[in-house]
């Protein structure tokens, strides 16, 4: 059999070579069983050495079988398969059966084309929305980059491999090789380059670095070696994506400075807060401004205030504010001179004096933007904070704690969890007084549909009755029935009638055809007769002698041999059950009879 005939668990037929990494190749699959093209990756076989690698693999393809979405996609099944190699050792290769996603790689777009502002905050948009439910799945992705993305029609964005570099990373073989550093080094986040833990923020920092490609055009660290890379990314600071492309706004600059902060707490905390920013940033808006961490942060090269500006690196030294105050147009200063000629030189330093004093509260505030507390101004109230995405009981304890009034309104959502904040109006940031009420729209859970019946059904009429329920089919697995035919649904996981979310995982189990077939022999004829044709076997019974041939007497009571093997076998048959023949009887010969007197004459024909 050629590479393009092999069949993979029994049912995806390899197809054409379509993408190598280090880790797997990927091939153009077709599922014979539902009858749709699928994606097919063949991991490396040696890491199915690892005696716990096969479990977490499983765990964390399911976990990502379980994340239905448009930007990520989609686990169909995941496995490992079997094959012998040219010494008659048994060798295993670790599977994954995606969607097949036709388009191209961020990657190979990044390599080949300047993409604009514009298509390149798009594509980061939808990869924040890919993680936003990742993450809220529980799932870190942990190798965030282009060559996980793919961009398909209308530039809609797929992020594949979600849970898989858990697994691997999981595995010691690879552990060993790589000294506990899994991902790709250009896009490395700190905690990763120096083997710590990971979470959610470290999508996100890899996210940053994308961001800063497609619009700097280039990454933001490069070396001879992944190990400098890497070294680059844990202790260097990136140059502004604006000295490489002056389109990009300071707003913009922020952004992806603080997505890139060598601390994680200094980072967007949750995709959705990235996006929101990023949104901000493009729109013009001043909210970008609130996205520069306080001082000592060591998001970018030079202060807060440069993310801002960046007229030039400001220092907060008092010699330094004063330059920065005679640094002020000229002309505004000659004017007021002008035309104020009967004032006092001290007049004019008291001008000069309270613009310096404004640059320093500016300045104050910039710096200690992102830090802890709600700051109260006499002049312009409490500053909200955020809640949205917290849950309404943390959200309402936040507020409240700021003496502000809060009203809760429920609100369906597909996306956000049941009892937690989608928005809140007045926007985090506004400055209000004391007591005013603060709406907080809470998530009443996503709309409910009812898993549908399909009991009985084929596999390929099931999966198109789930799904037009807004449910995602998610394993299928095959079991033995007695009655229910091969490739039918014998049951579903939840089961029919259930309401669930829009979105929501049906796994489906189906009949293979078989039953298994259990010895009878050495039983009681009835025994076994009972045995065999209950509901769980469901076969048709006939006893019959062996060498009934030569049987004289009747037939035995005890099973001494039956017609079906014990195992699996197909359903529906008749099985024989064969005994002995017992109470047999050899036949006297017949007597002969004694002849008395004369012989009786022969009768003769007249003629």
């Amino acid at each position: 059999m050629n590479e393009n005939e092999r069949l993979i668990a029994g049912r995806y037929r390899l197809g054409k070579l379509v993408g190598r990494g280090g880790m797997a190749e990927v091939f153009e699959g077709y599922d014979t069983r539902l009858g749709r093209t699928v994606a097919i990756k063949l991991l490396k076989s040696d890491l199915a050495n690892d005696a716990s690698f096969e479990a977490k693999f499983r765990q964390e393809a399911q976990a990502s079988a379980r994340m239905a979405h448009p930007t990520i996609v989609r686990v169909y099944d995941a496995g490992e398969e079997e094959t012998i190699d040219e010494n008659g050792s048994t060798k295993k290769t670790p599977f994954i059966v995606m969607e097949f996603v036709k388009g191209r790689l961020l990657r190979e777009l990044i390599h080949d084309d300047e993409i604009e502002v514009s298509r390149s905050i798009k594509f980061v948009n939808g990869i924040l929305t890919a993680l936003e439910v990742s993450h809220r799945a529980g799932v870190v992705h942990r190798d965030i980059k282009p060559a996980n993305v793919m961009i398909g029609d209308g530039d809609s964005i797929k992020v594949m491999d979600f849970g898989i570099a858990r697994a691997v990373s999981d595995n010691s073989a690879t552990q060993a090789a790589t000294g506990g550093i899994i991902g790709t080094a250009q896009y490395f986040s700190p905690e990763q380059a120096r083997g710590d833990a990971v979470d959610g923020r470290t999508d996100l920092y890899s996210t940053g670095v994308i961001l800063y490609e497609l619009l700097a055009g280039r990454p933001p660290f490069q070396g001879e070696s992944a190990v400098s890379v890497a070294y680059q990314h844990v202790s260097e600071v990136a140059e502004l994506p604006s000295k490489y492309n002056p389109q990009i706004s300071s707003e913009l600059d922020a952004v992806v400075m603080r997505a890139m902060a060598k601390d994680r707490d200094q980072r967007f905390q949750n995709a959705e807060e990235f996006r929101e920013h990023l949104n901000a940033a493009v729109a013009g808006t001043k909210a970008a401004a609130a996205l520069v961490p306080t001082t000592g942060s060591n998001v970018g090269s030079g202060d807060a205030t440069e993310l801002i500006s960046r007229p030039r690196p400001i220092d907060t030294s008092p010699t330094s504010l004063l330059e920065g105050f005679e640094t002020l147009p000229n002309e505004k200063v000659t004017t007021a001179t002008n035309s104020t000629s009967k004032i006092g030189s001290g007049v004019i330093w008291g001008l000069g004096t309270g613009v310096a004093v404004i640059l320093i509260g500016l300045l104050f505030w910039v710096m200690n933007l992102g830090g802890g507390g709600s700051p109260i101004n006499p002049d312009t109230g409490i500053q909200v904070q955020s809640v949205e995405g917290s849950l309404y009981e943390d959200a309402f304890n936040t507020l409240t704690a700021q003496d502000l009034l809060v009203l809760r309104v429920y609100e369906k959502s597909e996306s956000v969890p049941e009892g937690v904040v989608i928005r809140q109006e007045p926007a985090a940031g506004t400055s209000v007084l004391s007591k005013t009420p603060v709406t907080v729209y809470v998530s009443s859970g996503a709309t409910e549909v009812t898993v549908p019946n399909v009991i009985g059904r084929t596999e390929a009429d099931a999966v198109l009755q789930i799904e037009a329920q807004g449910l995602v089919v998610g394993t299928i697995s095959v079991v033995g029935s007695a009655t229910v035919p091969e490739g039918t649904v014998v049951a579903s996981d939840p089961v029919t009638n259930q309401q669930l979310p829009v979105g929501s995982v049906v796994n489906l189990v189906l009949s293979d055809g078989t039953v298994s077939v259990p010895d009878v022999r050495n039983l009681d004829v009835l025994e076994a007769r009972s045995i065999l044709t209950a509901p769980a076997i469901g076969f048709t019974v006939s006893v019959e002698i062996l060498d009934e041939a030569s049987c004289t007497g009747r037939p035995g009571t005890v099973v001494l041999q039956q017609s079906i093997a014990p195992g699996d076998a197909r359903q529906l048959q008749n099985i024989i059950l064969y005994v002995e023949c017992v109470g047999a009887v050899t036949p006297s010969p017949t007597p002969t009879p004694t002849v008395t007197g004369s012989p009786t004459p022969t009768p003769t024909a007249t003629p």
